[in-house]
């Protein structure tokens, strides 16, 4: 009886050893490439700036911010790109998007948010949701502004109009950023 039992053990630790062997086997032989590489040193990693160097530049060229658009919080908005992007305390990006400018644009410079609106007309007749407004430009209202119903129509150009539109989301992000008195860069 002794000698089935260890026949019986010998056996199962026979399949359990080739059993483990073949899924070491099927591991080793689907390891990704860039897994069997050495690691680079720490220097070397693209996320680790080398000592003296400056700010990584963005992967994306959107989020890179027009030179002379001021420091600090801010809403910067490039009249030539037809872009804003939304800036921290830190002077990094938490969003940019692009927008469609009014037929009236604001002189390049530094302004305030003066106003703000939930939901009104917008001067083409067109129902707005979070107006940000900070300039005025020969009695014509600029701000920024979403249509309630995601259109973003390129404006009448025989109409003065103020209002710079972006998509719903972007408006969302604009309204809970640039509350009264937040500052606007508008750069050409």
């Amino acid at each position: 009886m002794a000698r089935s039992s260890s026949g019986f053990v010998a056996g199962l630790t026979a399949a359990a050893l080739a059993a483990v062997g073949f899924l070491a086997y099927q591991a080793s032989a689907n390891v990704p490439a860039d897994l069997s590489a050495a690691s680079p040193a720490p220097a070397a990693s693209p996320s680790a700036p080398a000592p003296g160097a400056g700010p990584k530049k963005p992967a994306d060229p959107a989020q890179a911010l027009p030179k002379q658009s001021g420091s600090g919080v801010r809403v910067v908005y490039s009249l030539g790109e037809r872009r804003v992007w939304l800036v921290n305390a830190k002077d990094t990006v938490t969003r940019t998007f692009a927008v469609v400018p009014s037929t009236v644009d604001p002189a390049p410079g530094t302004y305030a948010v003066t106003s703000r609106s939930g939901s009104v007309a917008g001067s083409d007749g067109v129902r707005i949701e979070h107006v940000v407004r900070f300039a005025t430009v020969d009695g014509v209202t600029v701000g920024f502004s979403a249509a309630v119903d995601g259109s973003l129509p390129t404006p009448d150009p025989s109409r003065r109009t103020g209002g710079i539109r972006m998509k719903r989301a972007d408006g969302d992000a604009m309204w809970t950023f640039a509350t009264v008195s937040s500052k606007v860069v508008v750069v050409p």
